[in-house]
C-alpha cells in the first residue's frame, strides 16, 4: 500500500509513523516549574541529534484541545531551560509507565510512581534515584511546529553508574544496562535483554576485497 500523507489524517500518520520508526529510545523527562514542583514523563519520540555539540531532540505534541494548550514538560522546560533525562531500563519501566498517566496538571508524577530523587550535578532539575543513568539538559531551542514542540536540549551532564562503564572507552556497558524501548502502539515496548548482535562496519578495502 502507499500512503499519501498529504491526504492521510493525523491519527493514520501517528499510527504508520510509530510502527516503522521503532524501536526508540524513551526519555524519561524530569522537569521543574517555576515554583520549584516537579513533574515527570516519557517520551519516544526522542533521541540524540549530534554530538559536538552534544544535543539531544524530544518532541512533546500539545494537550488534546482546541487551542495550543502546552504539556507540563514543554511548559517547563520553557519557562526554566532545563531538564534531565532519565534512561529507562527493565526495572523501572513500570514505574515509568505510571509517570505516562495523564494526570491533572501540577501533579508530581514522581511521587505517583513512587520514585525517588537525587540533586544534579549541574542542572537544578533533580535526576531519578531509581535511573542507571541520566542526562542533563539545558534548553537550546524550542520550535513550534503545528500542534508539536520540538525542544532541542544540549547534554551539559551525564550520570551513569560506575557498573554501566567500561573505563577502556569509556563506553556504555549498554548489554548489560537493559534499557527498553518504544514499538508500535500504546502499551507496545522491545526489551535488549539477550538481543544484541555484531556486526563490524566493513571498510572500503575490505569492500573492495569482497567484490573479488
Amino acid at each position: 500500500m502507499k500512503f499519501d500523507l498529504e491526504h492521510t489524517s493525523q491519527r493514520e500518520t501517528y499510527n504508520l509513523l510509530i510502527g516503522l520508526v521503532a524501536p526508540r529510545p524513551i526519555a524519561l523527562v524530569t522537569s521543574m516549574n517555576e515554583q520549584g514542583h516537579l513533574n515527570a514523563a516519557p517520551f519516544s519520540a526522542y533521541n540524540y541529534l549530534c554530538t559536538d555539540p552534544p544535543v539531544v531532540g524530544i518532541g512533546v505534541t500539545n494537550r488534546p484541545s482546541s487551542t495550543f494548550v502546552p504539556k507540563d514538560t514543554a511548559r517547563n522546560i520553557r519557562r526554566t531551560g532545563e531538564f534531565v533525562v532519565n534512561v529507562v531500563t527493565e526495572d523501572i519501566a513500570q514505574r515509568m509507565n505510571i509517570c505516562a498517566t495523564d494526570f491533572p496538571a501540577e501533579t508530581n508524577e514522581i511521587e505517583m510512581a513512587n520514585f525517588t530523587t537525587v540533586p544534579s550535578d549541574v542542572v537544578k532539575v533533580p535526576r531519578i534515584a531509581e535511573a542507571h543513568a541520566a542526562l542533563e539538559c539545558r534548553e537550546f531551542t524550542t520550535m513550534e511546529i503545528g500542534r508539536s514542540r520540538i525542544i532541542l536540549g544540549r547534554v551539559v551532564s551525564i550520570y551513569v553508574e560506575d557498573k554501566f562503564i567500561d573505563p577502556a572507552g569509556p563506553y556504555i556497558r549498554a548489554e548489560e544496562l537493559h534499557a527498553i524501548g518504544r514499538m508500535n502502539g500504546l502499551g507496545s515496548y522491545v526489551r535488549t535483554r539477550d538481543a544484541f548482535l555484531t556486526m563490524p562496519r566493513i571498510s572500503y578495502d575490505e569492500w573492495q576485497k569482497g567484490k573479488r
